[in-house]
């Protein structure tokens, strides 16, 4: 293809006229403005709530570590039993 056969036909048709600049207008008056809902505001305090917070349950895992270590925690074989067979049934769904 040959550049200035084009260059050639763009003349002619003058379709390569420069466009005019447009004026705007002063955009420095003009803000942006953000509203956030009170139902946003709480996710974003229950959200941070919830980032702050542990995740371990230092309460439960003490009073558990403290029956473990006396010998007084006992778990129940036909619960756990239920449990592990609830897991495995769930993961092959």
């Amino acid at each position: 293809m040959r550049i200035d056969a084009y260059n050639q036909i763009a003349q002619i048709y003058k379709s390569t006229k420069p466009a005019k600049a447009q004026r705007t207008k002063d955009v420095s008056a003009e803000r942006d403005e953000v509203q956030i809902s009170s139902f946003g505001r709480e996710y974003q305090i229950a959200k941070q709530a919830v980032a702050n917070a542990s995740d371990i349950r230092e309460d439960k895992v003490a009073n558990i570590k403290e029956r473990v270590d006396s010998g007084n925690y006992s778990v129940d074989v036909n619960d756990f039993a239920n449990k592990l067979l609830e897991k495995y049934n769930a993961s092959l769904v």
